[in-house]
């Protein structure tokens, strides 16, 4: 039973690994900011740049222009500070895809061949000599290619980095039935490509390594005739990362960037294709077709044709099916462009979901339904604030303006109610935005308000003119009175004048009154503590003064039945000053009690209580000094 379900969740990842095959864009080989990139190449002084330049932008210069480069990269490749294997290699390159009348120095021809009878040491270095000989034309036998792949083979054993992995299988991919020897390292180094965000497959070290590694292992593979080394899945996700880095600046960037998709574009079995929608995805109520665009990575029509794209459309949010299954017909000429006509399903306002399905491809595209608003109808009036009577309105159509003026003062208020339709259905509708307008006709200054709906969904303006005088900065005079209605979703979102209105506020709220209140000198702020609390009655104070005194009568009573014996008491300075300065805190304490704050009491205390403190410590003293005579 375990094998039937592993089976099952196998083939159930397949599907969704096949149907998961989709990009949202595309890179043209003739994007011109590319076209740009190559063309500032040219005029480089870096022979690096100079070499991934002339590959994708050499056919477009003149012969003239085309002689020039080939003297100047001489006097560049004698000053390049380089490896002597890469620049000869850019050298070598140059000159073939430039055709120059001038041969290439011997000198190099010669440095090359030696070069290629004995091994390297680095795997950048065998790359660049062996595809230097296939450009300089230089034959290389079935034993120079083995020997080529067996010293990267002892190479990747010391240092089998992702750099050194990329050269080797870009040279293997060449050397025929001797690359075989390189294939088994693919699968390793495909594992080590990182996930990002769980939509692209990048390997560590940016774009030229991914794009190296990647480029080499699926022509390796195709060169021996094996299976590709990624699933459809990861395709798309290597493909969606090479596509974010389509702003790449350099030209070395931009020639790999091209080189890869290429590459991946060529590999049919797992190539994605892109799926977009042609503009913003907003249709109007009147013209209900939206065009896709489906072509292959480099913008061409996809290969081999693909049979028929449906789309099934859903409301969203919810999913209320509003088209299943619709065939996209070809627009034109044009194989590239497909269109989806959904006059037929009389979908409303509001955003969509079209589900694209061609073949094993899929993609998601989210469409917006555009409105028009229509103004069933306006009232607007002027009423007394206080007043719960109706207020007697004028209708207004639109797009006209009331033809008399209104005015109001500040005991009257302002109100207006306007209801807004689908101008298709004759439903009311909600919108993003209602705002009523005021501009002051001779200052220019605007006050906003906002409008709301109530249950019947029409929308409310109600606008005490003497409470919003602040608003209007207290300047009365006549204002124009707009309705502004907008939405996301509408076609026709307007702003609409409906009348001239003049406003009245209060004499004492004038600007002039305003401006004089805000720069008149304000009323000194004075720190104030904090009102003592009322103190209770003279007799309530009294008794509880008696009460507080009663144990010390206790005391006194207790020490006279007790007979207390005074006579040891130690008539020494010590002792005196001892119970002077305890009988003084006592007193200090009940001075507190009836007059003195609490900063002033600690001001006397702190002497008194030192006082205290050495008369008792020696008074103590003395006292053991006694016990301890009168024990022996």
């Amino acid at each position: 039973m375990r094998q039937i379900y592993c089976l099952l969740f196998l083939i159930l990842h397949l599907w969704c690994c096949a149907a998961d095959r989709t990009t949202n864009s595309y890179l043209s080989p003739t994007d011109e900011r590319l076209q740009r990139v190559f063309l500032d190449g040219v005029k480089s002084s870096d022979l690096q740049t100079i070499y991934y330049s002339v590959l994708n932008y050499g056919s477009r210069l003149s012969s003239a222009e085309k002689e020039a480069l080939c003297s100047r990269v001489k006097s560049l490749h004698a000053e390049s500070k380089l490896n002597e294997f890469e620049k000869n290699f850019y050298l070598i390159g140059i000159h073939a895809e430039l055709k120059c009348s001038t041969p290439v120095p011997s000198s190099i021809i010669s440095t090359l061949e030696g070069a290629l009878a004995k091994d390297a040491t680095t795997a950048p270095e065998v790359y660049f000599n062996f595809y230097a000989a296939k450009a300089a034309g230089i034959a290389l036998d079935d034993a120079a290619k083995l020997r080529a792949v067996k010293n990267l083979q002892a190479i990747l054993k010391k240092d089998d980095s992702l750099s050194n992995l990329g050269h080797a299988f870009a040279v293997a991919a060449e050397a025929g039935g001797n690359g075989v020897l390189i294939l088994d390292r693919v699968e390793d180094a495909i594992a080590q490509a990182d996930e990002v965000d769980g939509k692209m497959l990048q390997f560590e070290g940016g774009l030229s390594i991914t794009a190296l590694v990647l480029s080499g292992a699926l022509k390796l593979t195709a060169a021996q005739k094996k299976p590709h080394p990624i699933t459809p899945v990861q395709a798309t996700k290597f493909a969606t990362y090479f596509l974010s880095r389509r702003s790449v600046q350099t030209a070395k960037g931009a020639h790999v960037l091209l080189d890869a998709l290429t590459t991946l574009n060529q590999q049919k079995g797992i190539a994605p294709i892109c799926v977009q929608v042609i503009g913003n995805g907003q249709l109007q109520p009147e013209d209900l077709q939206v065009n896709f665009r489906v072509v292959d990575l480099l913008g061409n029509a996809v290969s081999p044709a693909l049979d028929s794209i449906t789309a099934s459309v859903t409301a969203k949010p919810g999913s209320t099916s509003v088209a299943k299954d619709v065939k996209l017909t070809l627009k034109g000429s044009d194989k590239t462009v497909f269109a989806l006509d959904l006059k037929q399903a009389k979908p409303g306002r509001g955003l969509y979901v079209a589900d694209l399905t061609a073949g094993t491809f899929k993609q998601t595209v989210e469409l917006k339904i555009l409105g028009r608003v229509k103004v069933a109808s306006l009232e607007v009036g002027i009423g007394d604030s206080d007043s719960s009577s109706a207020v007697k309105k004028q209708s207004v159509t639109y797009p006209d303006k009331l033809s008399s003026s209104l005015s109001a003062d500040s005991q009257q208020k302002v109100v207006m109610k306007v209801s807004l339709v689908d101008e298709v259905s004759g439903k009311p509708i909600s919108v993003h935005q209602a705002f009523v307008r005021f501009e002051n006709a001779q200052t220019g200054e605007e006050i906003v308000f906002v409008a709301e709906q109530d249950t019947s969904k029409a929308y409310k303006f109600d606008m005490d003119v003497g409470a919003r005088s602040s608003d209007f900065s207290h300047t009365s005079g006549k204002y124009q009175m707009e309705l502004i209605v907008g939405d996301a979703s509408l076609s026709n979102s307007f702003r609409w004048h409906v009348a001239n209105i003049n406003l009245k506020f209060p004499q004492d709220g004038s600007p002039a009154a305003a401006q004089e209140s805000v720069y008149k000198p304000k009323k000194e702020i004075v720190h104030q503590f904090r009102a003592p609390e009322k103190r209770p009655a003279r007799f309530v104070s009294d008794l509880f003064t008696g009460i507080c005194c009663i144990p010390l009568l206790i005391l006194f009573i207790l020490w006279i039945r007790l007979r207390v014996n005074i006579s040891n008491f130690p008539f020494s300075l010590s002792a005196i000053g001892f119970h002077v300065g305890l009988g003084a805190i006592l007193f200090l304490f009940f001075v507190f009690w009836v007059q003195l704050d609490m900063f002033t009491t600690i001001r006397y205390l702190l002497p008194l209580a030192l006082f205290t403190f050495l008369c008792g410590n020696r008074l103590l003293r003395s006292l053991a000094a006694k016990r301890t005579a009168h024990e022996k």
